[in-house]
Protein backbone atom coordinates (compact mmCIF):
# COMPACT_ATOMS: atom_id res chain seq x y z
CA UNK A 1 0.00 0.00 0.00
CA UNK A 2 1.57 3.27 -0.88
CA UNK A 3 -1.35 5.50 -1.25
CA UNK A 4 -2.03 7.98 1.82
CA UNK A 5 -4.99 7.78 3.96
CA UNK A 6 -8.09 10.12 3.05
CA UNK A 7 -10.63 10.49 6.12
CA UNK A 8 -14.09 9.01 4.79
CA UNK A 9 -16.96 10.46 6.46
CA UNK A 10 -18.40 7.45 9.44
CA UNK A 11 -21.01 5.40 7.61
CA UNK A 12 -19.77 5.72 4.18
CA UNK A 13 -19.45 2.54 3.13
CA UNK A 14 -15.31 2.07 2.76
CA UNK A 15 -14.49 -1.83 1.54
CA UNK A 16 -15.72 -5.07 1.56
CA UNK A 17 -14.11 -8.49 1.81
CA UNK A 18 -15.10 -12.20 1.41
CA UNK A 19 -13.82 -14.85 3.73
CA UNK A 20 -13.85 -18.02 1.16
CA UNK A 21 -13.02 -22.70 1.31
CA UNK A 22 -10.58 -22.05 -1.19
CA UNK A 23 -8.58 -18.69 -1.69
CA UNK A 24 -6.83 -20.00 -4.84
CA UNK A 25 -10.11 -21.02 -6.85
CA UNK A 26 -11.88 -17.72 -6.01
CA UNK A 27 -8.86 -15.74 -6.82
CA UNK A 28 -8.85 -17.53 -10.39
CA UNK A 29 -12.76 -16.87 -10.45
CA UNK A 30 -12.51 -13.04 -9.47
CA UNK A 31 -9.73 -12.54 -11.93
CA UNK A 32 -11.42 -14.08 -14.98
CA UNK A 33 -14.31 -11.60 -14.12
CA UNK A 34 -12.90 -8.36 -13.12
CA UNK A 35 -9.45 -8.62 -14.40
CA UNK A 36 -8.32 -8.43 -10.75
CA UNK A 37 -4.53 -8.77 -9.36
CA UNK A 38 -3.68 -9.68 -6.00
CA UNK A 39 -1.33 -8.66 -3.08
CA UNK A 40 -0.42 -10.44 0.54
CA UNK A 41 -2.66 -8.95 3.17
CA UNK A 42 -1.58 -7.95 6.62
CA UNK A 43 -0.79 -11.32 8.19
CA UNK A 44 -2.81 -11.10 11.50
CA UNK A 45 -5.61 -11.94 9.36
CA UNK A 46 -4.24 -15.02 8.21
CA UNK A 47 -4.31 -16.33 4.76
CA UNK A 48 -5.58 -13.21 3.22
CA UNK A 49 -5.16 -10.81 0.08
CA UNK A 50 -6.07 -7.43 -1.31
CA UNK A 51 -7.79 -7.56 -4.69
CA UNK A 52 -6.68 -4.57 -7.18
CA UNK A 53 -7.90 -2.89 -10.22
CA UNK A 54 -5.55 -0.83 -11.79
CA UNK A 55 -2.60 -1.11 -9.12
CA UNK A 56 -5.41 0.15 -6.50
CA UNK A 57 -7.04 -2.03 -3.89
CA UNK A 58 -10.81 -2.46 -4.34
CA UNK A 59 -11.69 -5.49 -2.02
CA UNK A 60 -9.69 -8.36 0.15
CA UNK A 61 -10.25 -12.33 0.03
CA UNK A 62 -9.20 -14.25 3.56
CA UNK A 63 -9.42 -18.17 3.82
CA UNK A 64 -11.50 -19.91 6.28
CA UNK A 65 -9.70 -22.65 8.27
CA UNK A 66 -10.39 -26.08 7.06
CA UNK A 67 -12.78 -27.03 10.25
CA UNK A 68 -15.11 -24.14 9.74
CA UNK A 69 -17.51 -24.53 7.52
CA UNK A 70 -19.29 -21.34 7.51
CA UNK A 71 -21.99 -19.53 4.55
CA UNK A 72 -19.60 -17.73 1.92
CA UNK A 73 -20.89 -14.17 1.67
CA UNK A 74 -19.48 -10.68 0.57
CA UNK A 75 -19.25 -8.16 4.06
CA UNK A 76 -19.41 -4.40 3.95
CA UNK A 77 -17.16 -2.56 6.05
CA UNK A 78 -18.66 0.95 6.86
CA UNK A 79 -16.00 3.57 8.06
CA UNK A 80 -15.58 5.05 11.73
CA UNK A 81 -13.31 7.64 13.00
CA UNK A 82 -13.11 5.14 16.18
CA UNK A 83 -13.88 1.80 15.94
CA UNK A 84 -14.21 1.03 20.07
CA UNK A 85 -17.02 4.01 20.37
CA UNK A 86 -18.68 2.69 17.19
CA UNK A 87 -18.76 -1.28 18.73
CA UNK A 88 -20.64 0.21 22.10
CA UNK A 89 -22.92 2.42 20.17
CA UNK A 90 -23.86 -0.53 18.11
CA UNK A 91 -24.02 -2.94 21.42
CA UNK A 92 -26.18 -0.01 23.11
CA UNK A 93 -28.92 -0.06 20.38
CA UNK A 94 -29.59 -3.46 20.14
CA UNK A 95 -26.70 -4.83 17.62
CA UNK A 96 -23.94 -7.70 18.49
CA UNK A 97 -20.50 -7.33 18.10
CA UNK A 98 -18.81 -10.94 17.44
CA UNK A 99 -15.34 -10.09 16.20
CA UNK A 100 -12.90 -6.88 17.76
CA UNK A 101 -11.83 -3.70 17.74
CA UNK A 102 -8.56 -5.09 16.63
CA UNK A 103 -5.88 -4.28 14.75
CA UNK A 104 -4.78 -4.75 11.12
CA UNK A 105 -1.23 -3.77 10.52
CA UNK A 106 -0.69 -0.30 9.84
CA UNK A 107 -3.80 -0.11 7.47
CA UNK A 108 -6.26 0.45 10.59
CA UNK A 109 -8.71 -1.10 13.17
CA UNK A 110 -11.93 -2.94 12.42
CA UNK A 111 -14.80 -5.02 13.92
CA UNK A 112 -17.53 -7.34 12.55
CA UNK A 113 -20.90 -6.91 13.99
CA UNK A 114 -24.77 -7.94 13.06
CA UNK A 115 -27.46 -5.93 13.16
CA UNK A 116 -30.95 -6.40 15.45
CA UNK A 117 -31.94 -8.14 12.60
CA UNK A 118 -28.90 -10.83 12.10
CA UNK A 119 -26.89 -8.33 9.10
CA UNK A 120 -23.15 -9.10 9.12
CA UNK A 121 -21.40 -5.82 8.59
CA UNK A 122 -18.29 -4.74 9.31
CA UNK A 123 -16.34 -1.19 10.85
CA UNK A 124 -13.07 0.08 9.89
CA UNK A 125 -11.05 2.81 10.98
CA UNK A 126 -8.18 3.27 8.74
CA UNK A 127 -5.28 4.04 9.72
CA UNK A 128 -2.08 5.40 7.95
CA UNK A 129 -2.91 3.88 4.14
CA UNK A 130 -6.32 3.95 2.75
CA UNK A 131 -8.04 0.60 1.98
CA UNK A 132 -10.59 0.93 -0.81
CA UNK A 133 -10.82 2.96 -3.68
CA UNK A 134 -14.04 2.82 -5.25
CA UNK A 135 -13.18 5.26 -8.65
CA UNK A 136 -16.90 3.32 -10.40
CA UNK A 137 -14.22 1.69 -12.88
CA UNK A 138 -15.21 -1.68 -13.95
CA UNK A 139 -14.13 -3.90 -11.13
CA UNK A 140 -15.10 -1.76 -8.45
CA UNK A 141 -17.26 -1.55 -5.81
CA UNK A 142 -19.85 1.03 -6.77
CA UNK A 143 -22.71 0.32 -4.39
CA UNK A 144 -24.17 -1.46 -1.23
CA UNK A 145 -27.74 -2.28 0.02
CA UNK A 146 -28.94 -3.73 3.22
CA UNK A 147 -31.22 -6.24 1.93
CA UNK A 148 -34.08 -6.91 4.76
CA UNK A 149 -37.59 -8.09 5.08
CA UNK A 150 -38.83 -4.60 6.53
CA UNK A 151 -36.75 -2.00 6.90
CA UNK A 152 -38.74 0.35 9.27
CA UNK A 153 -37.17 -0.79 12.38
CA UNK A 154 -33.55 -1.52 11.37
CA UNK A 155 -33.25 1.78 9.73
CA UNK A 156 -33.62 3.41 13.19
CA UNK A 157 -30.43 1.20 14.69
CA UNK A 158 -28.29 2.45 11.65
CA UNK A 159 -29.24 6.34 12.08
CA UNK A 160 -28.37 5.98 15.82
CA UNK A 161 -25.08 4.45 14.84
CA UNK A 162 -24.01 5.94 12.16
CA UNK A 163 -25.89 8.99 12.01
CA UNK A 164 -27.81 8.07 8.75
CA UNK A 165 -30.53 10.20 6.99
CA UNK A 166 -32.77 7.88 5.80
CA UNK A 167 -34.90 9.37 2.42
CA UNK A 168 -37.92 6.57 0.97
CA UNK A 169 -37.75 6.14 -2.43
CA UNK A 170 -40.40 8.23 -4.76
CA UNK A 171 -42.30 4.93 -5.28
CA UNK A 172 -43.46 3.88 -1.88
CA UNK A 173 -43.99 0.50 -3.03
CA UNK A 174 -40.41 -0.19 -4.01
CA UNK A 175 -39.44 -0.56 -0.20
CA UNK A 176 -36.30 0.95 -1.02
CA UNK A 177 -34.65 3.81 1.64
CA UNK A 178 -31.46 5.68 0.74
CA UNK A 179 -29.09 6.47 3.78
CA UNK A 180 -27.32 9.75 2.87
CA UNK A 181 -24.58 11.59 4.96
CA UNK A 182 -24.32 15.63 5.05
CA UNK A 183 -27.12 15.19 2.24
CA UNK A 184 -24.93 12.63 -0.07
CA UNK A 185 -26.50 9.32 -0.58
CA UNK A 186 -23.88 6.20 0.47
CA UNK A 187 -25.89 3.45 0.58
CA UNK A 188 -29.65 2.02 0.53
CA UNK A 189 -31.62 -0.55 2.78
CA UNK A 190 -34.02 -2.62 0.53
CA UNK A 191 -37.31 -4.18 1.96
CA UNK A 192 -38.01 -7.27 -0.04
CA UNK A 193 -40.78 -8.77 2.56
CA UNK A 194 -40.20 -12.90 1.48
CA UNK A 195 -38.25 -12.46 -1.39
CA UNK A 196 -35.65 -12.17 1.08
CA UNK A 197 -33.59 -15.74 0.25
CA UNK A 198 -34.44 -18.23 3.24
CA UNK A 199 -31.42 -19.69 3.78
CA UNK A 200 -29.33 -16.03 4.00
CA UNK A 201 -31.86 -14.06 5.97
CA UNK A 202 -30.92 -10.10 6.27
CA UNK A 203 -27.64 -9.19 4.45
CA UNK A 204 -25.75 -6.40 3.04
CA UNK A 205 -25.06 -7.00 -0.91
CA UNK A 206 -22.33 -5.61 -2.77
CA UNK A 207 -22.59 -4.10 -6.44
CA UNK A 208 -19.45 -3.99 -8.74
CA UNK A 209 -19.40 -2.14 -11.61
CA UNK A 210 -19.00 -3.81 -15.28
CA UNK A 211 -18.40 -2.81 -18.53
CA UNK A 212 -21.15 -4.95 -20.05
CA UNK A 213 -23.67 -6.54 -17.67
CA UNK A 214 -24.31 -9.25 -20.10
CA UNK A 215 -20.88 -10.61 -20.71
CA UNK A 216 -19.97 -10.26 -16.84
CA UNK A 217 -22.55 -12.78 -16.38
CA UNK A 218 -21.52 -14.87 -19.50
CA UNK A 219 -18.22 -15.02 -17.47
CA UNK A 220 -19.59 -15.83 -14.19
CA UNK A 221 -21.51 -18.97 -15.34
CA UNK A 222 -17.83 -19.79 -17.77
CA UNK A 223 -16.36 -19.67 -14.32
CA UNK A 224 -18.42 -22.07 -12.37
CA UNK A 225 -20.50 -19.16 -10.98
CA UNK A 226 -24.47 -19.05 -11.17
CA UNK A 227 -27.25 -16.23 -11.86
CA UNK A 228 -29.16 -15.45 -9.03
CA UNK A 229 -31.50 -12.76 -10.88
CA UNK A 230 -30.96 -12.50 -14.44
CA UNK A 231 -29.97 -9.07 -16.69
CA UNK A 232 -32.80 -6.46 -16.33
CA UNK A 233 -32.99 -2.64 -16.60
CA UNK A 234 -33.84 -0.81 -13.27
CA UNK A 235 -33.78 2.23 -11.63
CA UNK A 236 -30.19 1.55 -11.71
CA UNK A 237 -29.43 1.38 -14.62
CA UNK A 238 -28.87 -2.35 -15.89
CA UNK A 239 -27.97 -4.68 -13.44
CA UNK A 240 -27.87 -8.76 -12.61
CA UNK A 241 -27.58 -10.10 -9.60
CA UNK A 242 -24.99 -13.43 -9.89
CA UNK A 243 -22.67 -15.76 -6.83
CA UNK A 244 -19.57 -17.22 -7.65
CA UNK A 245 -18.88 -20.88 -7.41
CA UNK A 246 -18.72 -21.33 -3.02
CA UNK A 247 -22.53 -19.49 -3.42
CA UNK A 248 -21.17 -16.06 -2.02
CA UNK A 249 -23.78 -13.03 -4.22
CA UNK A 250 -23.19 -10.04 -5.38
CA UNK A 251 -24.50 -7.94 -7.88
CA UNK A 252 -23.02 -6.51 -11.29
CA UNK A 253 -24.23 -2.78 -12.73
CA UNK A 254 -23.51 -1.47 -15.87
CA UNK A 255 -20.43 0.88 -14.93
CA UNK A 256 -21.29 5.08 -14.78
CA UNK A 257 -25.00 4.20 -14.10
CA UNK A 258 -24.54 4.44 -10.40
Amino acid sequence: MTEAATRRTPGTPCWTSLMVHSLAATQDFYHALFGWEFTPGPQQLGAYVRAAQGGRPVAGLSELPPERHLPVAWMTYLASDDADETAEMIRACGGTVAVGPLDADESGRMLIASDPEGAVFGVWQQGEYAEASESGAPGTPVWHELMTRDSTGVVKFYRMVFGYQAESAPSPDSGCRTLRLDGRPVCALQSVGSALPRDRGPHWMTHFAVADVDDAVRRVISSGGRVVRPPSDGRAGRTATVADPEGAAFTVVQAGRR
